[in-house]
């Protein structure tokens, strides 16, 4: 069993039959009565999101999921095509289970697929990928200790802030936990 004790964020709980990660919490004392958790949770099938509190040492199950590593090959019409790294057979998912992370897929990305209980609920990528910056303003010489950012497009086409300097061609890393620029990558 799971208490409010254990909470972090990614941990998978099930609450009223149903299985739910952790993507936010705060402990929360009020000036009268017990403490609370708070908590952000997102459903593991729907992929929906709810906000819920909790009383101080409430008890949960434990949900069990397999992980898989797959290979990222294309995407096309009918969905995200990934190969499996052990019988290097071909599964194809759906844009809508795979959600933000399809922003940040590249050629042969390695990912973790999520499944529960035999079903597919999503993929794991890496906490930073690096990607080339397909499209950008100019930035103007001298530009390079500024803290000022602009919009980038990149290879996936994602929208991204840059510092002024990136400019198109470069290759960066971004934190696809929060889509923010981290650096710029040397060649």
């Amino acid at each position: 069993m799971i208490s409010t004790a254990d909470f972090k964020n990614g941990l998978n709980i099930m609450v009223d039959g149903e299985p739910y990660t952790i993507v936010w919490f705060q402990h929360h004392k009020p000036g009268k009565g017990g403490a609370v958790m708070r908590t952000k949770m997102k459903h593991l099938r729907t992929g929906s999101t709810i906000e819920r509190s909790f009383k101080s040492g409430e008890k949960f199950g434990d949900v069990s999921l397999e992980r898989h590593k797959k290979q990222y090959l294309y995407k096309d019409g009918e969905g995200y095509h990934f190969m499996d790294m052990v019988n290097y057979e071909q599964v194809k998912f759906d844009g809508e289970k795979l959600g933000d992370s399809v922003k940040y897929l590249t050629e042969n990305l390695e990912v973790e697929a999520i499944y529960l209980e035999g079903e597919f609920v999503g993929i794991e990528i890496p906490i930073s990928v690096e990607l080339t910056v397909k499209e950008t303003v100019p930035g103007i010489k001298g530009d390079s200790v500024s803290n000022m950012m602009k919009p980038a497009t990149l290879e996936t086409g994602a929208e991204i802030s840059v510092p002024l300097f990136i400019k198109e061609g470069d290759k960066i890393r971004v934190d696809t936990r929060s889509g923010e620029y981290i650096e710029r990558v040397s060649a």
